[in-house]
């Protein structure tokens, strides 16, 4: 029987290290090629996994794996297996638990490991006595050492990407300081008893919770869910307190309700598209900030306790939804690289029939695309709730409407960008961001982040973080990802557009001749179009740039990088938009033409996609062609930007 391995203690940081493979409860893994120090390079076994996201046309794959659940533990080990081999690599772990350690310990034989934890832990090695690992534990006193020094020698020096991890554990370690529950992550669960993970689930779940019957009421399950683990950072934490406790099953739900809520809410802030749902709408929601907001809207409404009044005056329900969460998101990012993120990247469902894993499409910041949404979505329904209970269920069945987008018209949830903007515009969360962070000021760990700076620093950060919040997710439509309408890979290679490019080119579809109003709906329409595009007229994909349904949301066609197939003889000048439907007759209804009109075309222009002097033109102008229909052209000719020709005259 083997002794229980020994660590070396080290309060010393460690030295700046190229070959470092690290996790945080997930995993990064990189190593040396040709004496340059990369994530991944071609011919390495993650290479191509999509797991870490790899991809032959980037050095910096991305993505998280939980290391605490048997099923995320086997695609972890058969992917180490594969360094095992690998000689002089050094795997270091940030912010380990003792769960993780005792089932990963084999994967670490003869291997370097650095521990560094994110606090005061017990720990032991018992399992770990045969492995021959050599085993250092960084130990550190405070939050002091560790936040001064974050950026320098713990951040090896290599390609973008993995400073965004290295910013992440610095996100983690102020979000689990407090976290009731650390080190128990989630994973994407298949067993068939689990529900998919769709808003529909979440309805079912709190159907269940807030009958009447069963004891329930609109409290009980922001009371569940705060228990569960939903905000757990220090800002959160000083507007709604403490959880009461570790909470157990409600005999209301069934096992698989029980395991799914549980999983959707003890995610690790790291990887918050775990914590996510697919709406009826198309958007995938993280139910931690919508969870907050809804809490939050209840005792403003004078529902269970009075919230405290806090100092700097900071609102309620903005500070538990987004103003945390964008201030140090952004404050993160002003101390890394000049190429930080602090909001995005949106993200793809595996299935949209049965959702059942989430996967970034990009490096993470704190601020994901579903938590951008799940904080407006808690900040509209908090409003809502502020002005007097409603069970939480009717209310969100109501906002988001039920099923795969089934309904037959468009879903109050597809107006969050206006109705949050109406709410908290890009003033009012500028004022609400530099609150929060005077806040923060005040509380541990974050004061250390904020100690050095001035007050007029701290309004910059507040300043840029509210104008890039609200020209992403306000001013800008969403934009439905190939990948969630079902797209067929492209066919051949596509060319790259120069941009800024100088061109609109407006069409109506014709075919489908109906406006689809659901996300169902509009995913149908662009996957038939893609058919026929492809399969009847040979083209390499569908034609469009992107496609405008009548459910508010815009579908990403060839998208802003790629030269279309829309406009005989222009396409590498222009982006060709399709309004789906036949507007000979008849206009597409206002909303959608002030999409167009109001969000999208600024929105290009300030995103540098088209020139600010463009020209809008419809497809007929440029093509004997009566798209996009008359009544259409008729309309886009008091549009800005709009310019007649000769050929538009010669067809009337």
């Amino acid at each position: 029987m083997c002794e229980e391995l020994q660590p070396e203690l080290n309060s010393d940081l460690p030295p700046e290290n190229p070959h470092w493979a690290k996790t945080l409860q997930v995993w990064r893994v990189w190593k040396e090629l040709q004496d340059e120090p990369v994530i991944c390079g071609p011919g390495d076994p993650c290479w191509e996994d999509p797991w870490l996201g790899g991809s032959t046309s980037s050095w910096a794959p991305h993505g998280y794996l939980d290391t605490s659940t048997d099923h995320q533990k086997s695609i972890v080990e058969s992917r180490f297996v594969n360094f095992h081999t690998q000689k002089n690599l050094t795997f270091c772990i940030f912010w380990w638990h003792q769960a993780t350690l005792d089932g990963l310990g084999g994967l670490f034989q003869h291997k370097s490991i650095v521990l560094i934890p994110s606090g005061p832990q017990a720990f032991s090695t018992a399992r770990w006595g045969c492995t021959g690992a050599k085993l250092t534990i960084l130990e550190t006193v405070g939050w002091k050492p560790l936040l001064k020094s974050f950026f320098h020698p713990w951040c090896p020096r290599v390609p973008q990407g993995v400073l965004v991890s290295c910013r992440m554990f610095l996100w983690l370690l102020l979000a689990l300081s407090v976290c009731t529950h650390p080190g128990r992550g989630v994973s994407p669960a298949v067993s068939p008893i689990v529900p998919p993970r769709h808003m529909d689930s979440v309805l079912d779940i709190l159907d269940a919770l807030e009958s009447p019957a069963r004891g329930g009421s609109p409290g009980t399950a922001a009371a569940l869910g705060r228990g569960l683990g939903v905000c757990s950072t220090p800002g959160c934490r000083a507007v709604l307190g403490e959880p009461l406790g570790n909470p157990e099953r409600p005999p209301a739900l069934t096992l698989g309700q029980w395991q799914l809520l549980t999983e959707l809410l003890h995610h690790d802030p790291a990887t918050p598209e775990l914590g996510a749902v697919l709406t009826p709408d198309g958007s995938t929601v993280a139910l931690g900030p919508l969870l907050a907001g809804i809490e939050a809207g209840l005792r403003s409404g004078g529902f269970g306790r009075p919230l405290p009044t806090l100092d700097p005056p900071a609102d309620p329900l903005l500070a538990v939804t987004i103003a945390e969460a964008l201030g140090t998101s952004f404050l993160l990012a002003q101390g890394g690289d000049n190429n930080a993120t602090a909001l995005g990247p949106g993200g793809c469902w595996d299935d949209v029939e049965n959702p059942q894993n989430y996967t970034l499409r990009g490096p993470p910041s704190p601020v994901p695309d579903p938590v951008a949404i799940g904080a407006m979505d808690g900040t509209v329904l908090g409003a809502r709730l502020a002005q007097g209970p409603l069970p939480v269920a009717e209310l969100l069945r109501g906002y988001y409407g039920t099923g795969n987008g089934s309904e037959a018209g468009r879903p109050p949830s597809s107006y969050r960008r206006r109705d949050f903007g109406a709410l908290a515009g890009q003033g009012r969360l500028e004022k609400e961001v530099a609150a929060v962070l005077g806040l923060l000021r005040t509380l541990s760990p974050t004061s250390e982040l904020l100690r050095d700076m001035g007050t007029q620093e701290v309004a910059a950060v507040a300043r840029r973080a509210a104008r890039e919040f609200s020209e992403r997710y306000v001013e800008c439509p969403a934009i439905v990802p190939r990948c969630l309408w079902g797209a067929h890979p492209y066919r051949g290679t596509p060319a790259l557009l120069q941009l800024p490019l100088s061109s609109v080119f407006l069409h109506h579809t014709l075919e489908p001749s109906q406006p689809c109003r659901t996300f169902g709906a509009c995913a149908h329409a662009m996957r038939n179009m893609q058919r026929f595009h492809q399969d009847t007229r040979g083209w390499d994909d569908i034609g469009y740039s992107f496609v405008l349904g009548s459910d508010g949301y815009l579908y990403e066609g060839r998208g802003w990088h790629w030269v279309g197939a829309h406009t005989k003889g222009y396409n590498t000048q222009g982006f060709g938009i399709g309004i789906i439907g036949d507007f000979t007759a008849s206009l597409p209804d206002p909303d959608t033409l002030a999409l167009v009109r109001d969000e999208l075309l600024p929105c290009a222009v300030r995103s540098g996609h088209i020139r600010s002097d463009f020209t809008l033109r419809g497809h007929r102008q440029l093509g004997h062609t009566d798209c996009p229909g008359n009544a259409l052209f008729q309309e886009i000719q008091s549009w800005p930007g709009f310019q007649g020709t000769p050929v538009a005259l010669e067809l009337g």
